[in-house]
């Protein structure tokens, strides 16, 4: 099945990216609900999975809205109005579904379990609920590494953008995945469902990186313009251990035991797990950590009865210059 999106010099002027929390929440929770081994994403996987099962979202409304294959309901990827909209924008826009799309997307699911019913019976109150639910999928499962993620979602959008600039949107497309081309003014994508194009959907384009999307996925609603989810660059490195960075050389700004956390934050951890790495005492930890955090090298994310630690986006920068 193909499908084919035209575009006018409108739509090209319209073609625009954006970073969504949202769709990394689908795709990420459709990764972990297949079951089986990844081979890029298993060490996250191995982490997250024992916590999602315990909160039991794996049996909740995600779980039926969000088949491991076909169809993903329109309405929990709303079309971002920003370049870079929080997962609060994006839950907010959840909410305010109109009830008749709720009910077309779950006919389109034609999902028939329990939480589908409920959310067919009252849409306004289990909209609700179903961003309440996210909202712990993403403490759990997202937000401690939502700094990592978002350096390789940011660099393909700089590498994406520059294509443009330097090669055209022709060259762009077609490097864009295997299932796309360009030619005569049309975007021509494999697809096994949910065919797209001009006529049922709006002007110009959303292009959406994602670090867990297996291949492209579309979405079409007018008049908002079509979304195109596509795999990300860079996705597989990101779980793969760095270079053990030049700690003297942080050490001599941040002083040693900071420095040796820092270096120990590559996957998010609790203090308990600080200290039996570094030697550290518990408390000690504790403190070093408070003035990481005062400084903006680390944040701090509730996992369960757990609060685990990771490096933000200024903190990764560091240890990346000094690797």
């Amino acid at each position: 099945m193909f499908s084919e999106l035209t575009f006018s010099a409108d739509d090209l002027a319209l073609t625009r990216f954006a970073v969504s929390p949202m769709w990394e929440v689908v795709t990420s929770f459709r990764l972990l609900a297949a079951g089986s081994a990844h081979p890029v994403h298993r060490p996250w996987i191995d982490q997250v999975r024992p916590r999602v099962a315990a909160a039991r979202l794996d049996s909740g409304f995600l779980a039926e809205l969000l088949p491991t294959t076909d169809y993903l309901p329109d309405f929990l990827t709303p079309p971002p109005d920003e370049p870079t909209p929080t997962l609060d924008t994006e839950l907010a826009a959840i909410r305010a579904t109109p009830v008749d799309q709720v009910l077309a997307d779950l006919d389109v699911l034609g999902c028939t379990g329990p939480h589908c019913q409920a959310l067919r019976a009252d849409p306004e109150a289990k909209l609700a609920r179903i961003t309440e639910e996210i909202e712990l999928y993403w403490e759990l499962a997202l937000d401690p590494y939502w700094a990592k993620i978002r350096v390789v979602l940011d660099a393909d959008v700089f590498h994406r953008a520059r294509q443009v600039a330097e090669r055209g949107a022709g060259h762009f497309f077609n490097d864009l995945h295997a299932t796309v081309s360009w030619d005569d003014n049309a975007l021509r994508m494999v697809r096994r469902h949910c065919g797209i194009s001009r006529e049922t959907t709006g002007s110009g384009l959303l292009l959406v990186p994602s670090a867990f999307a297996g291949g492209m996925l579309t979405w079409a609603r007018p008049p908002k313009p079509p979304q195109l989810a596509y795999p990300a660059r860079g996705t597989g490195t990101l779980w793969e251990h760095r270079p053990v960075p030049r700690i003297d050389a942080i050490a001599r700004v941040l002083g040693r035991s900071r420095s040796v956390i820092l270096a120990e934050l590559e996957a998010p951890a609790s203090t308990t797990e600080l200290a039996r790495r570094t030697g550290i005492s518990a408390a000690g930890v504790s403190q070093h950590l408070t003035a990481l955090r005062d400084a903006g090298m680390v944040s701090a994310h509730r996992a369960g009865r757990s609060v685990l630690y990771a490096r933000t986006t200024i903190a990764e920068s560091l240890i990346a210059a000094t690797a």
